[in-house]
């Protein structure tokens, strides 16, 4: 008996040595995360396509181009003058051509802003299908024509609300002189937009307020621009106005305002140096009608900010945006804001101050 007690307690010892009973668990450990959390990243506010500015109008953000043909006639009396005009503050764009002589033209393009009314409106021009090409297809309100000239437009890339196709839309003001006097507004001619219109895109680079001017950027006071040809619309100049943040234009000697008084003040200006041919057409009274030639390559001045910067301009078809590069070949960015294009003949600009 005494011997089965010894063993029963050296069994028990031996249990407990060697940890007899349920081992109890290990404490959970808890291993740092090998995956980063993910992060946000702020989608920017989208802007509007042919300012740069940030959107303040959905709708108006989906709606297309409206591409005005403007008078710009200045003539000597009130039989010949078209100024002051009415909707070119309001417009993203404007385009001036050379028509005859020394008398331009403007091509206002419309997209976040409206005018009512608009003009005077006037007839297209063959240079106009190189401008409104790359619009994705925009409204384009104009006046007539010469014959050849008014097939070219009606085969362009347009959804037509000229004074033909809907003359419901227009009318004439008896306190101007024919044909200085032909008026519309943006939101009747915008009602005429079919339902598979397309917004325009980009026609230019924008840069962020920290972004470096480009390559050879100096400051300007002013430039001086001379379509050739003698009186007519020309001369024009621009002065850079800091507390407008544009470049104030005047026309033959005299502030450029439109019919509220406000003057024309672009954030940007380029100076497009244009080659222009002979169309063979010429004007009721012969003088030759001429077309300018905006695809291929050549010079530029891009009026930004205060500054001036050497550019050289390409486009490759009528249907493909202008492109811009500053002396070391990289593109230029604008300013945010409303931008005018001088189609200016070949040595038509000197920079004055």
């Amino acid at each position: 008996m005494r011997n089965r007690t010894v063993v029963f307690v050296a069994l028990c010892l031996l249990l407990v040595a060697c940890g007899g009973g349920k081992k109890k668990a290990a404490p959970p450990t808890t291993l740092p995360s090998t995956t980063a959390a993910p992060t946000t990243t702020a989608t920017p506010p989208p802007v509007y396509p042919l300012t740069g500015l940030p959107v303040t109008d959905l709708t108006k953000l989906a709606r297309p181009a409206l591409v005005v043909k403007i008078d710009n006639a200045d003539g000597d009396g009130a039989a010949n003058q078209a100024r002051p005009q009415t909707g070119l503050n309001q417009a993203d764009v404007v385009y001036e051509e050379k028509v005859e002589g020394a008398v331009t033209r403007l091509a206002a393009i419309f997209h976040s802003e409206d005018s009512a009314p608009v003009g005077p409106v006037r007839s297209a021009r063959s240079t106009d299908v190189q401008i409104f090409s790359p619009l994705n297809r925009p409204l384009f309100a104009w006046s007539g024509a010469n014959p050849t000239f008014a097939a070219i437009i009606r085969d362009s890339p347009i959804v037509d609300v000229g004074y033909d196709a809907a003359t419901g839309a227009y009318g004439r003001r008896s306190d101007r002189i024919a044909p200085h006097n032909l008026y519309s507004s943006t939101p009747d001619l915008y009602a005429l937009a079919p339902p598979d219109s397309k917004a325009p895109p980009a026609l230019f680079l924008y840069r962020a307020a920290s972004e470096p001017l480009g390559a050879g950027a100096v400051p300007i006071g002013s430039i001086h621009l001379d379509f050739g040809g003698g009186g007519g619309s020309a001369p024009v100049d621009y002065g850079w106005d800091p507390a407008r943040g544009g470049f104030g234009r005047n026309q033959r000697g005299t502030a450029d305002v439109d019919e509220a008084g406000v003057q024309i003040a672009p954030n940007n200006v380029i100076v497009q140096f244009t080659n222009y041919i002979d169309t063979g057409i010429t004007d009721v009274i012969g003088t030759p009608v001429p077309e300018a030639q905006l695809v291929g390559t050549g010079r530029a001045l891009i009026l930004t900010n205060g500054n001036v910067i050497e550019a050289v301009w390409t486009k490759t078809a009528p249907e493909a945006v202008a492109t811009y590069a500053d002396s070391t070949g990289k593109p230029i960015k604008l300013t945010p804001g409303r931008t005018w294009v001088e189609l200016v003949p070949d040595g038509g600009a000197t920079v004055t101050g």
